[in-house]
């Protein structure tokens, strides 16, 4: 694996990130951020999902950012997958944003909470119908034997959703992680990242530079 030396991290070019012009809280330099990476590069809302199951192992998987807001970061998925289960049972998690197109990543981690009901209902009904679709198969995860068996439960979930087009599943949740800390990573190509962080202390964010 000699190549992997090889291959490039990031573009010639970098943004430049100058902490001490950082607004007081996170949330404003992450929609900012966010904002210029979706000029730059694919799925710039796609985030890492981090939870633990029942035994404390790491889990981890690709999910897309919903909303940000006073709540915190919002994510969604059925309460009966995998994830939804993990959250149930220790609601904490990590989310991990990475764009290494502007060589730049964030990451957060905070407790967790459900939304309301009506909540995640409006989240599932605003899904593409094909998402929706997905959604009411169920069994994510779960170890498929016969690849019939999936065309078939698609086929019935169509006509489910085609017959039902106002009504979200139960255990569809949107999922808010209100961060007690958020870092900001800037690459620089003389290996001098820049890295700021965000720690709740107060009532208010204290802002800390970090080493690289």
């Amino acid at each position: 694996m000699v190549q992997l030396r090889g291959w490039p991290s990031f573009p010639e070019e970098l943004p430049v990130f100058t902490p001490e012009t950082a607004p007081p809280g996170p949330q404003a330099l992450f929609l900012e951020w966010l904002a210029e990476a979706g000029e730059h590069v694919l799925a710039p809302h796609a985030v890492t999902l981090s939870t633990v199951d029942a035994d404390g192992a790491p889990d981890a998987r690709v999910v897309i950012l919903k909303d940000v807001g006073p709540a915190g970061w919002a994510v969604a998925t059925s309460s009966e997958s995998p994830k939804g289960v993990q959250l149930g049972k220790d609601p904490r998690a990590a989310l991990t944003f990475f764009w290494p197109g502007r060589g730049r990543q964030v990451r957060l981690r905070g407790p967790v909470s459900p939304a309301a009901p009506e909540v995640s209902a409006a989240d599932f009904l605003a899904r593409p119908p094909a998402s929706r679709v997905e959604a009411f198969i169920g069994h994510q995860s779960q170890v498929l034997t016969d690849p019939a068996e999936l065309d078939a439960a698609a086929a019935e979930a169509e006509r489910w959703v085609e017959a039902n087009p106002d009504v979200a599943p139960e255990t569809w949740t949107r999922y808010f992680v209100d961060p007690d800390e958020v870092e900001f990573w800037q690459a620089s190509h003389d290996r001098r990242h820049v890295r700021l962080r965000y720690r709740k202390a107060g009532g208010g964010w204290v802002r800390e530079r970090l080493w690289p």
